[in-house]
């Protein structure tokens, strides 16, 4: 019985079993409708509305109390207000710059509090430092040896939590945990250098402070000085010229160790990756000066106060310029926080020379006040005036106080030392402590 194999694919297309499935035809509409009936339904609509009020007003509350934050009044007179006039600039500046990094903050967001060893911190700049540091809410360490500082400059911060004193000597290794290094120790005053030679603090001492940095991924700032152009041959100085200094003299443990200092900051800086900042900082005077350190101001005002006469060295027409602590302060700071490097001239353009500085201390203290010459010193600069392009230019920052000024300040301060005298101990704290 033969088999026949028939193939009927075709006739087979059209017959579907009863129970296969038709898709049923797409309805355009429904796409609009269900979202409208899915929101009617169960006072949805009432709670998305109530919900847009509630992110208005919560919008509208936060802009307000931004508008006041960002709108921090400041003082034209920044000597009567002292501790005001810093407190508010420091918070101006930190709501528009921010910590370690130097982007901005957005407005209303509280700036957060930086980790900061500041060595030499209980001198006589490093310890107004601090105070700026502490009132704007960061962390601070103080890392002294106490061969120029005094504990008494940094005592009103012992109990608070956010402050640190350690007895130590940076040509020693330190591990620290920080964000920020203000590397300011070394002793400035011929009295002290010439003493106790301070090239070891500026090459091993900063090589330490740079080892820090590098490990911990702090950022560095040198404070330098104006002895780096020695006896200048080019007036006022500039930061592209590079000095005429003895390498062999008396004071050259300081001019060249600065150098040297300025020297392993670039390096590192090239060659490490540390972020760097240098300030080469001109004459500076205020409270908390070392009494006897043989700098000129300090000089003038201790024998003065004492009814001596006023030591002039040489004739009397060499040149400083001088700069309020305030001042200095105020521009170590918009250097770290900014974005270039240096060195930057931080002092203040205004020339003196030592018989016109005399003249004002004697109008300030004693007009009785004798003038005695003494023969010159070693190496002793004849100019010193600093051009500050740089520092207007790039970080908006240019001294305000002048000499006749700031000098009762001072006055106010070493009166009170001296003497022990109360009303000038409550003055000074007044006018000058942050």
């Amino acid at each position: 019985m033969g088999s026949e194999l028939i193939f009927r694919g075709h006739d087979d297309e059209t017959q579907l079993p009863a129970d296969a499935y038709s898709p049923k035809p797409h309805k355009p509409w429904l796409s609009i409708v269900r979202p409208i009936r899915y929101m009617l339904c169960e006072q949805r609509l009432i709670f998305f509305f109530v919900g847009i009020a509630i992110a208005t007003l919560i919008f509208t509350l936060s802009t307000s109390s931004t508008s006041k934050v960002s709108h921090i009044p400041t003082y034209e007179n920044p000597i009567n207000q002292y501790h005001q006039s810093s407190v508010a600039l420091t918070h101006r500046f930190t709501f528009e710059n921010r910590g370690s990094a130097g982007g901005k903050i957005p407005l209303g967001l509280k700036r957060k509090g930086l980790r900061i060893v500041v060595t030499g911190g209980a001198g006589f700049v490093g310890s107004h430092l601090v105070d700026r540091l502490i009132a704007r809410g960061d962390s601070v360490i103080v890392v002294d040896n106490f061969f120029t500082g005094r504990k008494e400059n940094v005592m009103h911060h012992f109990g608070n939590p956010r402050f640190e004193l350690i007895r130590h000597d940076v040509v020693e290794p330190l591990l620290l945990e920080v964000d920020q290094i203000y590397h300011l120790a070394c002793p400035a005053s011929p009295v002290h250098y010439k003493f106790n030679p301070c090239y070891k603090t500026n090459v091993v001492g900063t090589l330490n402070m740079l080892g820090l940095a590098k490990r911990v991924g702090a950022r560095f700032l040198l404070t330098s000085t104006s002895e780096v152009y020695g006896d200048p041959l080019q007036h006022p100085q500039v930061e592209t010229y590079w000095g005429n200094v003895n390498p062999i003299g008396v004071r050259s443990c300081y001019d060249e160790g600065k150098r040297t200092a300025e020297t392993l900051t670039m390096d590192y800086h090239r060659g490490a990756g540390v972020e760097v900042r240098i300030a080469r900082i001109f004459n500076t005077y205020g409270p908390r000066m070392c009494i006897d350190d043989g700098r000129v101001v300090s000089n003038f005002v201790a024998q003065a106060l004492r009814k001596e006469p006023l030591t002039v060295y040489g004739d009397g027409k060499q040149t400083r310029s001088f700069q309020y602590v305030s001042d200095l302060v105020e521009g170590l700071m918009r250097l770290m926080e900014g974005e270039h490097v240096g060195p930057f001239n931080l002092g203040n353009p205004g020339e003196f020379t030592m018989l016109e500085l005399a003249q004002v201390v004697q109008e300030t203290i004693d007009p009785n006040a004798k003038i005695e010459f003494r023969p010159n010193t070693e190496d002793d600069p004849h100019k010193r005036k600093p051009d500050i392009t740089r520092a207007k230019e790039l970080l908006g920052w240019e001294p305000v106080i002048p000499l006749r000024k700031g000098l009762p300040l001072m006055v106010t301060d070493f009166r009170q030392r001296i003497f022990g005298d109360k009303e000038g101990l409550a003055s000074t704290t007044t006018s000058t402590s942050a």
